[in-house]
């Protein structure tokens, strides 16, 4: 696992203590399985806090010219689960993280909420391990690449709508939504799924069933216009 880690490391051009990173990448499923050891959800909170004060000291610098409604706009793009499993794929970190069998079996090391929550954990890590000079950095060194595409805000902030227009563009059927939900009446969690035709099918989660539907469209979007 060390000599992994250190793989790891270097993709992510930071140094994380090697036990405290692979507590970032250790997945409930996998404490589940294993005797309920500690997982990352405590470092996926603190981290989702460094990237949400990073990238609005980041937008609040660099776009003056910006209203506080577009600049929030920006920032739900750029903290999205999607744009954040986009970050994963991108550092290749699915296949290091710890999943329970099951997750495993089911693709987790590529779900976007299960990828998502992994770099947000990992940031925590840098946090508590290098400080939050190097946390910040790390935040922008990641994001650079999204705040250099101009079209994921406007996708982002309208993700359904952007995805039936790439779809008519394509001459396929518009996107067809399904979506689940669980959980008790004051913590319910929601899945949806959308497929546009044979060209894509993608998932998406959230608190409501709008927000899941939109985490869903934009994925679908992403990989669409990846294409």
């Amino acid at each position: 696992m060390e000599r992994t880690l250190d793989e790891l490391q270097r993709t992510l051009q930071v140094e994380v203590d090697p036990a405290l990173l692979q507590l970032a990448l250790t997945h409930r499923s996998f404490a589940y399985e294993n005797g309920g050891i500690p997982t990352n959800e405590r470092l996926e909170f603190l981290g989702d806090s460094i990237l949400g004060q990073a990238v609005t000291v980041k937008l609040f610098g660099d776009h003056p010219e910006l209203d506080e409604g577009e600049l929030a706009k920006r920032r739900a793009s750029l903290v999205s689960s999607a744009a954040l499993a986009e970050v994963g794929r991108s550092i290749g970190v699915g296949p290091y993280i710890r999943l329970g069998r099951g997750e495993t079996m089911t693709g987790g090391a590529d779900k976007p909420s299960i990828l998502a929550d992994t770099v947000e954990a990992i940031i925590g890590a840098v946090y508590v391990d290098a400080g939050g000079d190097a946390a910040t950095a790390f935040v922008l060194r990641l994001i650079t690449p999204l705040l250099d595409d101009p079209e994921r805000f406007g996708a982002a902030m309208d993700p359904k709508t952007s995805l039936q227009e790439i779809a008519a563009r394509r001459g396929a059927p518009p996107p067809v939504y399904t979506v689940t939900e669980s959980g008790p009446d004051h913590q319910k969690h929601f899945v949806a799924t959308v497929s546009v035709g044979e060209l894509v099918r993608a998932s998406g989660e959230g608190s409501s069933k709008k927000q899941a539907e939109m985490a869903a469209a934009l994925e679908a979007w992403t990989e669409l216009n990846t294409r």
